[in-house]
């Protein structure tokens, strides 16, 4: 039996990061490829499950309550998903291999960014973070004392 093709860039790494990178990658290669042939409706289908099995993946990871990730990043992933099972139940529906740019082009973004790594001892830039779920608002601040040193509060 002849090896599938596109399984020969498979990651090396045992690192997550680049495995989910790939996964997305190899997704938005084959929503890529069931473009390039309108006429094959079965493999649009098999494109598109995969990217629905793939985000279903991540959005099981980021509801697990052992999850490591902060919860920014979780809420954004999940939102994002959000956004990725719509689009993709849409193309199941209407099987419109030229509304498939949207599904590839976030696949793509997110795989640029899970292969991307921050040097050593350097803090993430802001533009590197996802922006995708609304802030999480900061909790409210104790009021500093008064200028006696004591701590006043009032009800």
């Amino acid at each position: 039996m002849k090896p599938a093709t596109g399984y020969s860039n498979r990651p090396t790494s045992d690192d997550p990061r680049d495995v989910e990178a790939w996964g997305l990658t190899e997704a938005a290669r084959r929503l890529i490829h069931a473009r390039q042939t309108p006429d094959n409706v079965d493999l649009l289908r098999q494109a598109l499950s995969l990217n629905q099995r793939l985000w279903t993946i991540f959005q099981t990871s980021m509801v697990d309550p052992e999850c490591p990730l902060p919860k920014d990043i979780r809420d954004n992933v999940l939102a994002l998903s959000i956004i990725v099972d719509r689009q993709t139940f849409d193309r199941l529906i209407d099987l419109d291999v030229n509304k498939l740019d949207r599904l590839i082009d976030i696949n793509r973004a997110v795989a640029t960014g899970l292969s991307q790594r921050p040097a050593p001892g350097a803090a993430a830039s802001p533009a590197a973070q996802p922006t995708m779920a609304a802030p999480v608002p900061k909790p409210p601040q104790a009021p500093p004392p008064s200028p006696s040193g004591k701590l006043s509060i009032s009800i």
